[in-house]
């Protein structure tokens, strides 16, 4: 009795040994990959981008938002790409211009009076990719982050444009260069 119940024993591990095993080399010539920066580029094609300057067109003007855009835009492409920025002829090539800076009520109280404030930031940006023209985008992007109305805008406005500009990059990202 004991040998028969052994060999039950012996049998079925070496059934869940090879179904293991089995799993195992299946799993290994399967491989998922993931890019956690969305970028979805071949650098044997693409080795060079062109970031042109951001004029602010908007009918309210913060002057520093210009730079600050576009220098969180260089930033974001040089840490999640390959590419080398130029300033002249070039694989891909983004342009624009900042449309939008408003402010808008948001939340109104009781006394018709707004207790947060909206300010909202919009970029037309044109990509234009040189080997593969189906890949460009001409559009427009939009972010916004609302403070409270008893704070002066003078007061939270580079945090807040800072905070809209990372929000615009990372669309703007997605929507050329990580191919989304």
């Amino acid at each position: 009795m004991r040998n028969n119940f052994m060999s039950r024993y012996k049998s079925r591990l070496a059934g869940i040994a090879v179904l293991c095993l089995t799993v195992m080399l299946a799993f290994q010539s399967c491989t998922i990959s993931y890019k956690f920066n969305g970028a979805a580029l071949d650098y044997n094609v693409y080795k060079t981008i062109r970031v042109s300057q951001f004029p602010i067109r908007a009918a309210l003007v913060y002057p520093p938002l210009q730079q600050l855009f576009e220098n969180e835009l260089l930033d974001y492409i040089t840490r999640n790409t390959r590419l080398q920025v130029v300033d002249g002829a070039s694989d891909l090539e983004m342009e624009g211009e900042i449309t939008g800076y408003s402010l808008s009520p948001q939340a109104v109280t009781e006394n018709a009076i707004a207790s947060k404030t909206r300010l909202t930031i919009t970029v037309r940006v044109k990509y234009t990719d040189t080997k593969n023209e189906k890949n460009d985008v001409d559009q427009t992007f939009s972010a916004y982050q609302d403070f409270d109305s008893s704070e002066m805008l003078t007061d939270v406005q580079d945090q807040l444009c800072q905070e809209i500009t990372d929000q615009l990059v990372d669309l703007i990202f997605n929507a050329t260069l990580g191919n989304w």
